[in-house]
């Protein structure tokens, strides 16, 4: 996870308001008084595996690799917020590249790609880490700053919530023409990243389901075998060099709300692109009593 490291605006300094404000200035009724926390962090834990975007073994019998990691972030009320993260180990991506990567000695440790770029990517787990994360005191939602009550008190209605992150995308500067863009991938956040009610997580995916390229997709299961409702979204963009199309398929636990899966292809010319292709599962998102500490093994 990366944060700008320039200032980022609050919707109110602008006059435009946050949560509460906004759901007032527009006639609506606000949330219920704020919930108070049910836990001393909002965690989540995540397993990512990511198609490499080099390839290696050798030209005439090239594999691919991927890399496997896992995530862990804590959020305490007041918004201070630890970081946990650990290399999980890279392996062959399918059982062809299996064979390809047996034929190249089934190494442990690679240091260079077939076109000599330089790598550090090992089978084996890493030590892994926990850092805090410097000067962070607030919870952060389509380039805003928010304080735990004014997530809680974000807006309940698809709608209002939609138009409070145009908004929010306005005082970002955001072109009026990526806005859309810009709220379908702010949705997604709310079911996991912050620690908004369960009305305000409900109202995120209703408001998914009528953004521009989102369609439903019927029952689905994650990569851990857990069912959900899956939401498909498809973006495409042409420029000079051609044609660039991302697909991605989330997996939502539509009982608490809470996003299980996201699945995401990206592809220029036809030609999937190894290092924009991931997996992200969702294992835990919740409140926690349990310290940070550095990621367990799965």
């Amino acid at each position: 996870m990366k944060f700008a490291t320039a200032p980022i605006r609050r919707l109110s300094s602008l006059g435009i308001g946050l949560a509460v404000g906004a759901t007032a200035l527009m006639g609506a009724p606000g949330a219920a008084a704020a919930a108070p926390p049910e836990g001393a962090y909002w965690h989540s834990r995540a397993l990512m595996t990511t198609t490499h975007a080099w390839r290696f073994g050798s030209r005439s019998d090239p594999y691919s690799l991927v890399q496997r990691r896992v995530a862990e972030y804590w959020n305490a009320p007041d918004g201070r917020m630890w970081i946990g993260f650990r290399e999980l180990g890279t392996l062959p991506k399918s059982a062809a590249d299996k064979k390809a990567w047996r034929r190249d000695g089934s190494p442990s440790k690679w240091s260079e790609s077939i076109d000599g770029k330089t790598v550090k990517l090992s089978t084996e787990p890493a030590k892994g880490s926990v850092t805090p994360v410097r000067d962070e005191n607030s919870f952060r939602l389509a380039g805003q700053r928010l304080t735990y009550d004014e997530v809680q008190r974000l807006p309940v209605d698809p709608n209002i919530l939609k138009d409070w992150l145009r908004r929010a995308g306005k005082v970002s500067r955001v072109p009026d023409g990526a806005l859309d863009g810009w709220v379908t991938s702010s949705l997604p956040e709310i079911l996991h990243s912050i620690p908004a009610s369960k009305e305000v997580r409900a109202a995120a995916y209703q408001a998914l389901l009528t953004m521009p390229g989102v369609r439903a997709g019927g029952n689905a299961k994650d990569t851990l075998g857990r069912s959900g409702a899956a939401v498909l979204i498809e973006r495409t963009s042409k420029g000079k060099s051609g044609t660039s199309s991302a697909k991605i398929r989330l997996v939502v636990d539509t009982g608490t709300m809470v996003l299980l899966s996201r699945d995401q292809t990206v592809t220029h010319n036809g030609k999937t692109l190894g290092g924009k292709t991931h997996n992200q599962t969702l294992v835990e998102v919740g409140w926690t009593n349990s310290q940070p500490a550095v990621p367990a093994l799965p």
